[in-house]
């Protein structure tokens, strides 16, 4: 397994516009997923979007193509659809808690699996964004569910012969925008986020710089095999080094 290495992520992605790409985005209804749907949309390095999930989305771009599709642990009836594509940005998820144990991890795994099943078969050379999480655990020792399933799904990724992955693990993700929270431990962060931003900027991460990152780095100009382990502090820095903050998403 790679771990980051941070010389080359500080790489600047190289002529972004030339030779446009195809990005496939799952879970554009999330937070995170939305984001980057949006990002993708409006990259000039970006030719098209397909977003695919289980409910529509409810706009419309000259850029996108909108697929439902309904069974997640078989995505057989993609191929078609992810034929061609040059990079996916996978958001599709659940909070811990509100799913039973067997959904938590059959939508944190095998939805995960069978998707990048797939798409490796029609598209080969495609990169892979993962939204996994802080403290994602491929050894499976964690007593925590969700740090045993991001790591099992991970792991699963890396050993998947996509040419690169990469594996974000944030920390708290700040929504930017107003949502109803999931639970009280999510609005308690969000009202003590000010404050918790200054005093530990690595355990936070906006949601639209994460998706921004997930989508660049698949959009990245390399010839370079890579498995990258992106944590929280790694997401931040990329950001920071590529990104002008006058450039977010909003």
């Amino acid at each position: 397994m790679t771990t980051t290495n941070q010389a080359s992520l500080d790489a600047p992605i190289t002529n972004p516009a030339v030779g446009q790409k195809s990005l496939v985005v799952v879970g554009a209804t999330g937070m995170v997923g939305g984001y980057a749907l949006r990002y993708g949309l409006n990259n000039a390095a970006v030719n098209s979007v397909t977003s695919i999930g289980r409910k529509k989305l409810g706009i419309s771009h000259p850029k996108l193509k909108e697929v439902l599709h309904q069974n997640f642990a078989d995505c057989s009836a993609l191929s078609d659809v992810l034929s061609g594509q040059d990079g996916a940005v996978f958001c599709l998820g659940t909070y811990t808690g509100s799913v039973s144990d067997v959904e938590l991890h059959r939508i944190t795994v095998d939805y995960t699996v069978e998707f990048s099943r797939v798409l490796r078969g029609s598209s080969p050379g495609a990169a892979f964004s993962f939204l996994s999480g802080s403290g994602a655990d491929p050894t499976g020792r964690s007593r925590l569910a969700f740090a045993r399933y991001k790591g099992e799904a991970e792991k699963a990724l890396l050993a998947g012969g996509f040419p690169r992955v990469y594996l974000f693990r944030p920390a708290y993700i700040y929504p930017v925008g107003p949502r109803n929270e999931p639970n009280f431990s999510y609005r308690l962060l969000r009202t003590v986020y000010p404050v918790f931003r200054v005093l530990f900027p690595n355990q936070v991460i906006r949601a639209d710089d994460l998706a921004r990152a997930m989508v660049d780095l698949v959009l990245r100009q390399t010839h370079e095999r890579q498995g990258l382990i992106l944590e929280n502090r790694d997401i931040r820095a990329m950001v920071e080094s590529h990104v002008p903050l006058g450039n977010r998403v909003t």
